[in-house]
Parts: C-alpha cells; sequence; structure tokens
C-alpha cells in the first residue's frame, strides 16, 4: 500500500483532484473533514477551544460556532497559534490512524490524504509520495473569487500564511499542473494513477 499526501494552496484544484481520484476508487482521507469531527458536540477538542476562547463560541445546539472562531483568530497570531496547539496534534493522530487502517484493509493499491497544510504542519514522514497540485498565484486568487466570493484581501492573507509555491514544488515527488485546463489536469492524474499502479 502506497501513501501519498496531496496538497496545494488555496484554489489550486485540491478538490477537483481528490474527486477524480475517488471516481478510480481511491480511499481518500480528508484533512478538512477530519478539522470537522474533531470539534464536534461534546469532543475534547471542543471543550478546550470554549475553555480558552471563551463560551460565546458554543451555539444552542451545542456545535461550535465556526464563523465567530475565524474572527477571533484571524488578525491574532497568538490566538491562531493557541488554536492550532490544541486542533493539529489531534487531526494529525487521526489522519495517522486513518492511513494505518488503509494500509491494513490493502484493498486498494493505494490511499490519499489530502491536506493542505501538509508541508508546513509536518507531515511529510507519514507519505511515500506528495503530489503537489500546482498553478500560478493569479489563478488561485480568480478562482477562490469565482468559487465562493471571498474578498481578494482575505485570499491573499490565507496565501501568505501558507508555505510559498516555490517550497511547495521543493517537496513534491509529484507535480500536477493545473494552471491550463480541467481537460489537462485530469489526463495528467490519469497517467499518475496508472503509475501508481504499476508501482503498487
Amino acid at each position: 500500500m502506497i501513501k501519498i499526501g496531496l496538497t496545494g494552496g488555496i484554489g489550486c484544484g485540491k478538490s477537483t483532484a481528490t474527486n477524480a481520484f475517488a471516481l478510480k476508487g481511491i480511499t481518500i482521507i480528508d484533512a478538512d473533514k477530519i478539522a470537522r469531527d474533531v470539534v464536534k458536540p461534546h469532543s475534547e477538542a471542543l471543550h478546550e477551544i470554549i475553555a480558552m476562547f471563551g463560551h460565546a463560541l458554543l451555539q444552542q445546539n451545542g456545535s461550535l460556532d465556526r464563523a465567530a472562531l475565524k474572527k477571533q483568530v484571524f488578525s491574532d497570531t497568538n490566538k491562531l497559534r493557541q488554536l492550532e496547539a490544541i486542533l493539529h496534534p489531534k487531526i494529525h493522530r487521526d489522519i495517522k490512524n486513518k492511513l494505518q487502517q488503509g494500509a491494513e484493509s490493502a484493498s486498494v493499491p493505494y490511499i490519499i490524504a489530502d491536506i493542505p497544510l501538509l508541508i508546513e504542519k509536518g507531515y511529510l514522514d507519514l507519505f511515500d509520495k506528495i503530489i503537489v497540485i500546482d498553478c500560478l498565484p493569479k489563478q488561485q486568487i480568480q478562482r477562490v473569487q469565482e468559487r465562493d466570493g471571498t474578498n481578494i484581501k482575505i485570499i491573499e492573507s490565507i496565501m501568505n500564511k501558507q508555505i510559498s509555491r516555490q517550497q511547495r514544488l521543493k517537496q513534491a515527488t509529484h507535480i500536477l499542473d493545473n494552471s491550463t485546463s480541467k481537460e489537462s489536469l485530469l489526463q495528467q492524474l490519469d497517467l499518475l494513477h496508472e503509475h501508481f499502479i504499476s508501482l503498487s
């Protein structure tokens, strides 16, 4: 079982790629979904967040008010660090467990974990291969604006918190270029899929 980490900057096309891999029957571990799951009502992480950031973040149904939390940590580096200290060890543990479960099932030739901050948060050692989805920075901004209308300043702020495009590409064992068309991306992905099948 080959363990593959997939990453890329905001708006680079990670979802398009992981959806295509999933259609080929490949198991996808979604770090964003895990991040949502670890703060479910009554979870350890949610209790820690409420203790750290205040009861105002707890909604009537017992769930976390994500928008309010985002506002609190968005422009405060210390608060962001405190939040990450609560969340990242738990997310890391869950991803590691899911990779282990996937490897033990061995029903597919390889498994992919989609992790936006794969390089920044020290996940490299979990994987045999690293795929980086890449496009131009101006395309990232344009695509995120088209996708959900996010303010350009917010997009740039998110991009600035992520490592640079050059640093990301340096860590890649495989690059999927998403700077032209979806068709081109999917053609590259098909070839990569065949390559991983042959390795396994």
